[in-house]
């Protein structure tokens, strides 16, 4: 796909939020689709990770919850105006991520995947029991000033506002991400998570490709921690907990991984069931894992991948496939 091809998805998929936020008048329907869109920016990020680096982070709820409790802290303390800690807090967890995918990049498979778990739940209980700092067990409000970024609270909280701040801030992740893996730097990470060691014997610098998709996915995972924060106002250590990490990696699944709209996906339709089954059985857990060993089975890569295969379906003509059966 080419640079003007994602730039035309990403204007036709803004058009189309703006649409969906003036055409749907329900404020509830509005919250419940501003919810699942924060779920998809994080749901990518754990995506990101997975597609790149071939790697499965069950902790990755740390910097959901730390991007709203590192900015309640800053503006309860008054250190900074909240554009400046916002920028801070991106920009902190990004370098944070980066020296600790330093180390922990090197740790192959479920290792990996238990050493995020750990490092996110010793981050949960600190939060859990630091009731001075954090507010504890009972969570933080955060106090949001009366103007953010020159927009008036009362306008930025308003359920279709909200909504297309959240559609925009998710198709703008997509596209740069995008923009970024059709790069040399895509590749070079690609070419890592295939065959590391051909990729060093090629030359190619391993570590630090690595750690930079790792933090890139923690950027992407509190950006959508920070717009939590915004929408909620508050942040408690459940932000943190490994279960969180828990459904993301299940949205990623659902959704499918290899194409990097694939997690969003997943996350829209997560929700959507969560709403609906949720109407007609207090299980709507054990439904949905149904549902999810049935996608698991019958398609590996995702209802993504279900979708791009029956849409190259479609375009094969007939009298194309019948001169490929020759």
């Amino acid at each position: 796909m080419s640079i003007k091809q994602i730039s035309l998805y990403g204007l036709g998929a803004m058009a189309s939020g703006a649409v969906v936020a003036v055409a749907v008048s329900s404020g509830t329907v509005l919250s419940l689709l501003t919810q699942a869109i924060i779920y998809a920016v994080f749901a990518i990020g754990v995506g990101l990770l997975l597609r790149q680096n071939g790697m499965v982070s069950f902790g990755h709820a740390l910097f959901f919850g730390a991007s709203g409790y590192v900015v309640g802290i800053i503006l309860q303390l008054k250190l900074m105006p909240a554009e400046a800690a916002i920028l801070l807090t991106l920009v902190g967890i990004t370098l944070v991520a980066f020296v600790m995918g330093l180390v922990i990049v090197r740790v192959p498979g479920v290792a990996f995947g238990m050493l995020t778990l750990a490092i996110g739940q010793m981050f949960y209980l600190t939060a859990s029991r630091s009731r001075g700092l954090t507010g504890g067990a009972d969570g933080m409000s955060i106090e949001w000033p009366a103007t953010l970024f020159g927009i008036s609270q009362a306008q930025l909280l308003k359920p279709a506002n909200m909504f297309l701040l959240c559609w925009v801030t998710l198709v703008v992740v997509v596209v740069v991400l995008a923009l970024l893996l059709h790069s040399r730097f895509g590749s070079i990470t690609e070419a890592v998570r295939d065959n590391e060691e051909r990729a060093r014997f090629i030359g190619i610098q391993t570590l630090l490709p690595r750690a930079a998709i790792y933090a890139l996915s923690a950027t992407v995972t509190a950006l959508a921690g920070l717009l939590s924060a915004l929408n909620t106002g508050f942040v408690s250590p459940e932000n943190l907990h490994w279960s969180l990490s828990g459904v993301a990696l299940m949205m990623v699944v659902v959704g499918g991984y290899k194409a990097l709209w694939g997690p969003a996906l997943g996350a829209m339709v997560y929700f959507l069931a969560k709403d609906i089954l949720g109407d007609f059985a207090n299980h709507w857990m054990a439904i949905f894992g149904i549902a999810l060993i049935t996608v698991i089975v019958f398609s590996p890569t995702g209802i993504a991948g279900a979708l791009e295969r029956l849409f190259k379906g479609k375009k094969t003509s007939p009298a194309a496939r019948a001169a490929g059966s020759h």
